[in-house]
C-alpha cells in the first residue's frame, strides 16, 4: 500500500530524515514511534504532499506522491480539525464538499461515517456539546469521509481518559477489520502494543528497528525483565551481574534483563543477604525495547 524509499529532508544544515525506508502492507496497522523531533511529522507532511522531500521515493497504491494521491489519504491530526459551532453532520458534509463529493455521495458518506464512529445519535449535536472522546471519533470520521485507502492517525488518544481511549481503540480495530490501512503515531506504547501489526522506531530521521512486537522482543537478549527495589543498589548490581543478569535503569528504577526465565526462588536466592524490598517480574515489553533502541541506538543492538 505505502512504500517509502530512501527519503531525505533537511532544513538548512539540520538533517531531519536520513534515508528513511519503510513499507506498509494493505490492511495493516503500522505504528511509527519515536521521540519528539525524530521526523514523524515531517514524514506525514511529505506523504500528504504538503512538503517536498529532498530525495527519495514514495508510492501509495503504486502511484507516486502527487496532487492526485491526496484523495487516497485521510488524516486525523493530533489537534481536532472541527468547527465547534457546527453539528457532527455539518462538519462531515463540509469536509466531504472539500473532497469534491457530490450531494448524493455526501449524504451517503456522512451517514456511513457517523455509523462507523458510533455517532449517529449525535448527528445534529454541535461539536462543542460532545465529550473529548466523541470529538476524537468525529475527527477520525472526517479522515474517512472520502473513502481513502490510507488513514494517518496522529496521536489519536492524546489527552483522553481511559474509557475514551478504549472507545477510540475499538474504533481503530474496527477500521482495520474493514480493510483500511492505518499509519499510527503515538507516544502511548501500550496503545502501539495493543493495536499495531508492525512497529517502526525512528530517531534522527532513521528507522532503527522494525517488525511485529514478537520480532522486536528479540532486540533485547532477555526472556523477562525484573525490577528490584533495594537500598543496596550497588551490591544488587554486582550480584545480578554475577548471576548473568544485565542491569538497566528505567528512570530511577533498577531493573535486570534475565537471559532465561527463572523460578522466583532462584531470583531471590541470587540476591541473598541483600536487603530487598520487592521484586517485580515482567515480560519484555515495548517500553523496554523503545528505551533501549532510542537511548543506545541500533548499532548497540547489533542491527
Amino acid at each position: 500500500m505505502l512504500q517509502i524509499e530512501n527519503l531525505t529532508k533537511a532544513y538548512g544544515n539540520r538533517s531531519v530524515l536520513q534515508d528513511l525506508t519503510l513499507n506498509i502492507s494493505s490492511g495493516e496497522i503500522y505504528g511509527l514511534l519515536g521521540p519528539n523531533g525524530a521526523g514523524k511529522t515531517t514524514t506525514i507532511n511529505i506523504l500528504c504532499n504538503l512538503l517536498r522531500a529532498d530525495s527519495g521515493k514514495i508510492t501509495i497504491n503504486n502511484l507516486p506522491i502527487s496532487e492526485e494521491t491526496k484523495s487516497l489519504i485521510g488524516v486525523a491530526p493530533q489537534e481536532n480539525l472541527l468547527y465547534k459551532s457546527l453539528s457532527c453532520e455539518e462538519n462531515l458534509n463540509f469536509f466531504a464538499q472539500i473532497y469534491g463529493l457530490d450531494r448524493k455521495q455526501r449524504r451517503y458518506q456522512v451517514r456511513q461515517c457517523l455509523k462507523s464512529v458510533n455517532l449517529m445519535d449525535r448527528a445534529s449535536s454541535p461539536v462543542e456539546s460532545l465529550s473529548g472522546g466523541m470529538q476524537r471519533r468525529l475527527n477520525i470520521a472526517v479522515a474517512l469521509v472520502h473513502q481513502p485507502k490510507l488513514v494517518i492517525l496522529d496521536e489519536p488518544t492524546t489527552g483522553l481518559d481511559i474509557e475514551a481511549r478504549y472507545e477510540v481503540w475499538e474504533l481503530i480495530l474496527g477500521l482495520k477489520a474493514q480493510g483500511i490501512t492505518i499509519l499510527l503515531t503515538t507516544h502511548l506504547l501500550d496503545e502501539a502494543e495493543r493495536l499495531c501489526d508492525r512497529i517502526g522506531i525512528i530517531k534522527d530521521g532513521k528507522v532503527l528497528v522494525e517488525g511485529s512486537l514478537t520480532e522486536l522482543q528479540k532486540v533485547i537478549p532477555a526472556e523477562e525483565v525484573i525490577f528490584v527495589k533495594t537500598v543496596e543498589e550497588e551490591k544488587a548490581i554486582v550480584r545480578g551481574k554475577e548471576c548473568g543478569f544485565t542491569p538497566r535503569r528505567y528512570g530511577s528504577d533498577l531493573a535486570f534483563w534475565l537471559p532465561n526465565s527463572l523460578d522466583l526462588k532462584e531470583i531471590i536466592l541470587c540476591f541473598d543477604n541483600i536487603s530487598i524490598d520487592s521484586i517485580a517480574r515482567y515480560p519484555v515489553r515495548l517500553e523496554h525495547i523503545y528505551v533501549e533502541v532510542t537511548q543506545q541506538g541500533a548499532k548497540h543492538l547489533g542491527r
